[in-house]
């Protein structure tokens, strides 16, 4: 009866495309680091460290002045855990179908779920630093409450933005190689026009609504929010409405540009 269940409401096959978006964002991190004497652990050392250079400097360096009370390097760590998972996620989403040609080309494999596969494997990365910046907070004296359960939140927010995103750099990177350093040089104009090293408070207010039209913003802050400010994410619906429209609407223009380019996918590649 249950497996019958299961078939009527299609849950059997997610769940079976689930398993295999496990099962293929493990071996991509292994095979991301392939050769090298620490494995996979490199996904993990080299944010760390670039955290601890950003501490060194900051902190120790330059001694930054806390911001609304709170010390600069977590202040600064908590809008940089997410960036880090939506610049990796991103980049190497966006890359997904071409490095995977050889899946591409069997005809019964579903490629869609191709992006998703990198996405998962970033999120194990980001997982680790989540628990990381738990960590920082605590070190600092500040104990997580219940408004850092909303980090659950945000992150579902990321993942759903970033699959609209990877579904239409995926899909067109097929065809037009230059999606992939276009994606690279924008994300490098973004980490400077997000907030993550400096305060919107800073801006003339008259700037803060054409700002905060980047939908990233909604995440960084929403971290934020969670581990500093103590808002809930229904005390900003305008934001929560604009970004979660954005990104549906990334979504579906994403599935339409994937199904309408995926019969060629195997000509190309």
């Amino acid at each position: 009866m249950l497996r019958i269940n299961l078939e009527v409401f299609g849950l059997g096959k997610m769940l079976q495309k689930a398993r295999l978006v496990l099962e293929l964002s493990k071996k991509d991190l292994e095979m991301r680091f392939l050769g090298s004497y620490l494995g996979f652990a490199w996904a993990f050392i080299q944010p760390t460290i670039q955290i601890l250079l950003f501490w060194f400097v900051f902190q120790v360096g330059f001694r930054s002045a806390p911001v609304d009370h709170i010390p600069f390097i977590l202040w600064l760590t908590a809008a940089m855990v997410p960036w880090l998972f939506i610049s990796d996620g991103m980049m190497s989403a966006t890359n997904s179908i071409v490095d995977n040609r050889h899946l591409v080309k069997k005809m019964n494999f579903n490629v869609i779920i191709l992006p998703f596969v990198k996405i998962t494997s970033s999120l194990y990365i980001h997982l680790f630093f989540i628990i990381l910046l738990f960590l920082m907070f605590l070190i600092y004296d500040i104990n997580p409450d219940i408004y850092t359960l909303q980090v659950l939140y945000y992150s579902c927010a990321s993942i759903f933005l970033l699959a609209g995103i990877s579904l239409v750099t995926s899909s067109l990177v097929v065809f037009i190689k230059d999606v992939g350093q276009a994606i690279a040089m924008s994300l490098q104009f973004l980490f400077w026009l997000t907030p993550i090293f400096w305060s919107l408070d800073i801006m003339p207010e008259k700037y803060h609504l054409l700002i905060k039209l980047n939908p990233l913003i909604y995440i960084t802050e929403g971290y934020r929010d969670s581990f500093i400010y103590k808002d809930w994410f229904w005390e900003h619906p305008y934001q929560s409405v604009y970004f979660w429209c954005v990104s549906a609407t990334i979504f579906a223009v994403g599935i339409v540009i994937f199904r309408r380019t995926r019969p060629h996918f195997a000509d190309v590649l």
